[in-house]
Parts: C-alpha cells; structure tokens; sequence
C-alpha cells in the first residue's frame, strides 16, 4: 500500500477481491445455466419419449383398423361377384321370359301315356345270340 494523498492504494486488494467475486458469480452463472439446459434435455427426452409411445400406439391402431379395411374389402369384393352373377341370372331368366310364349289350353297336346314293354333278360339274351347266327356273327368251326 502507497500512501497517494490522504487515499491510501487499495488497488490490488480490491481488484483481487473482486475478482474472486466475478469468478464466485460466473461459476453461478455457469451452475445454473447448466441446470436450465440439464432441465431442458430431460423435458425434451420425456417429451421425446411420450410422443413416441404415442405415435407407436396410434401406428399399431392404424395398421389393425388398415388389416380390418383389407379384409372388409375383400368381402365386398366377393359380395360384388355374387352380385354381378345374381344379375346375369337374373337378366337371362327376364330374356328366356321374354322368348317363350305363355300357353293356353288349346296349345296343349295330350298323349295317352304308353305301356313299356317289359322283356326279360334272359328272353333278350337269347333273341340277340339268335340273330347272331343268322347273320353269321358267330361263326361255326372253320
């Protein structure tokens, strides 16, 4: 310490002091930035991680309501083919309506109903292995 007047010099004391201060405030400062940012990576992480369950719940939601539309149209596809044959069978039964006439009681023509003639077997057999010796299908000797 020098003696400047009636002031004594107190600069290297107070500049030390303060200094000591200025480091005590920026390791604060720097603690607690730290803390904001540490603070900050955590909400950002949860947050990171509640959307990704979120957005993996909702994907398996869409892929099962997607596997039901599949089987859904499949269905309806299948529903449009029995339509479509419904139609045709119904469309070529509405164009034989049209190509046949309805009859009437004078249009009908009706048979006695004939009696079949009931022949044995074995009268049949014989018949048939005459005729064949009478037009030499058997053949006798050489």
């Amino acid at each position: 310490m020098k003696p400047y007047g009636h002031q004594l010099n107190l600069k290297k004391k107070v500049s030390y002091e303060s200094s000591k201060n200025s480091e005590k405030i920026f390791i604060i400062n720097i603690k607690l930035i730290h803390k904001i940012f540490d603070t900050i990576n955590i909400s950002l992480l949860v947050l990171i991680f509640t959307l990704f369950s979120l957005s993996f719940d909702s994907q398996r939601k869409w892929s099962n309501i997607y596997k039901n539309l599949s089987k859904t149209r499949a269905i309806n596809n299948n529903l449009i083919d029995y339509i479509s044959k419904i139609e045709e069978f119904y469309i070529s039964e509405l164009e034989s309506i049209n190509t046949y006439r309805k009859t009437k009681p004078e249009d009908l023509i009706y048979i006695d109903k004939l009696q079949e003639k009931k022949e044995s077997l074995f009268k049949k057999n014989l018949s048939s292995f005459f005729e064949g010796f009478s037009v030499s299908k058997y053949q006798r000797g050489y």
